[in-house]
C-alpha cells in the first residue's frame, strides 16, 4: 500500500469561470483569473491498496457514496491510468471551511487530491501537468495548484492539453486583504456544475457573457500586475454581476443569493463611499468575498460581521499553492 497527503487552498475568481465547452474534460468557454486564499484549506490523503476493490471515500469524517464518491473515483481512475495501476484506494478529505457552499471547496479538494494521488501512485508531474489533472476533477481546481494570483488559460485543443493554469504573480507580489462573509452554512441548492449547464442552454445572456469576458480578463490581469486595487476591484465586481445576471436570466432562474448576500453587497458599496478600498465578488453561492487593502481588512471585516444575517467572517490573503505534506 502506498500513501501520500497534500494540502491545497480554495481560491476566489476575480474573472469568473462560468460555462463549459466540454463537460467531460471540464474545458471552459473563457479563461479566468483568481487569488489563492491563505487559510481556507483542504487536506487530502490517498492510500492505494495492493488489490483491486471499490474505492472508499471519506469526506469530513464520514464515508460518502453517490455523486460525491463517484467524482472522486472517476478522478482516481485518471490517475490510475497515468500510473498503469489497477488497484483500489482509500481517500480521506477534510476542509476547514464550509463545503459545497460557494467557497470553492471543490477547487481545493481536487487540487489536493491531484498532488496526493499522483505521489501515492509514484508519479511526479510538473505544475502544468498537475493543473491539467486537477482540472479533470473540478475546473477551478486547475487554479488552486498555484499560489498567489493565477490565470486559467482557456486553451483551444479538443483534448484539453493547452487548458491549464499559470501563475501571474506570487503571493508576496501584492499583499491584498480578503474577507469572506458566510451568509449560509448549508449546501447550496444548485451546484456550480449544474448551474453552468443550465445557464448555457437556458439563458439569453450567455452569448453576451462570452463576448464581454475577454476585456475583463485583460483589465484584471493588468490591474494585478500593476497592483491597482480600483481597476482590479471594479472589473472583478462588474464581472461577478454579469455572471450572476446570466444565471438570473435563465429559465427557470438561478438565484444563488440570499437577503444577507444583498445586504453585504450594499454595505461594501457604502464602505467605498466612506473612503474604504473594498470590492465584492460572489461565486456560485450566497457567500460574499470582499477584496480590500490589507491594512483596512480588520475594520472592513468588523463592518461586514455587523450586517444582519452574516454568520461569520473569514480573513484571508494571497496564499501558497498545493503542496505535499506527507509521503514520498
Amino acid at each position: 500500500m502506498t500513501e501520500a497527503a497534500a494540502i491545497a487552498n480554495a481560491n476566489v475568481a476575480l474573472a469568473k469561470y462560468w460555462g463549459k465547452r466540454d463537460e467531460a474534460l471540464n474545458l471552459p468557454y473563457t479563461g479566468s483569473i483568481s487569488i489563492n486564499l491563505a487559510g481556507l484549506t483542504t487536506t487530502a490523503r490517498v492510500r492505494f491498496t495492493d488489490k483491486r476493490g471499490e474505492d472508499r471515500v471519506i469526506m469530513s469524517g464520514r464515508q460518502v457514496d453517490g455523486l460525491e464518491a463517484t467524482r472522486v473515483r472517476k478522478f482516481l481512475d485518471v490517475v490510475r491510468q497515468l500510473a498503469g495501476r489497477n488497484c483500489g484506494a482509500e481517500v480521506e478529505v477534510a476542509s476547514n471551511f464550509p463545503v459545497a457552499a460557494g467557497l470553492a471547496s471543490s477547487a481545493s479538494t481536487f487540487a489536493a487530491l491531484a498532488v496526493a494521488a499522483t505521489h501515492a501512485a509514484g508519479i511526479i508531474l510538473s505544475e502544468q501537468e498537475l493543473s491539467r489533472l486537477a482540472r479533470r476533477g473540478s475546473g477551478s481546481a486547475a487554479r488552486s495548484i498555484h499560489g498567489g494570483y493565477v490565470e486559467w488559460l482557456r486553451g483551444e485543443a479538443a483534448d484539453g492539453s493547452d487548458s491549464y493554469a499559470v501563475q501571474l504573480a506570487p503571493p508576496e507580489h501584492w499583499p491584498l486583504g480578503i474577507v469572506a462573509a458566510i451568509t449560509d452554512r448549508g449546501r447550496k441548492r444548485v451546484g456550480s456544475r449544474e448551474g453552468m449547464a443550465h445557464s448555457l442552454t437556458h439563458s439569453p445572456f450567455f452569448p453576451p457573457w462570452l463576448e464581454t469576458h475577454q476585456a475583463d480578463l485583460e483589465t484584471i490581469r493588468q490591474g494585478i500586475l500593476g497592483r491597482d486595487l480600483r481597476a482590479t476591484g471594479s472589473a472583478a465586481e462588474h464581472n461577478c454581476l454579469k455572471m450572476h445576471a446570466v444565471a438570473l436570466a435563465a429559465s427557470p432562474p438561478l438565484l444563488y443569493w440570499n437577503a444577507a448576500t444583498l445586504a453585504v453587497m450594499h454595505r461594501v458599496i457604502q464602505l467605498r463611499e466612506e473612503g474604504m478600498d473594498a470590492y465584492f465578488t460572489i461565486d456560485a453561492g450566497p457567500q460574499v468575498k470582499v477584496i480590500c487593502s490589507l491594512p483596512q481588512r480588520e475594520a472592513i471585516a468588523a463592518a461586514i460581521q455587523a450586517v444582519p444575517g452574516v454568520h461569520d467572517v473569514l480573513l484571508s490573503e494571497p496564499g501558497a499553492g498545493a503542496r505535499l505534506v506527507e509521503g514520498a
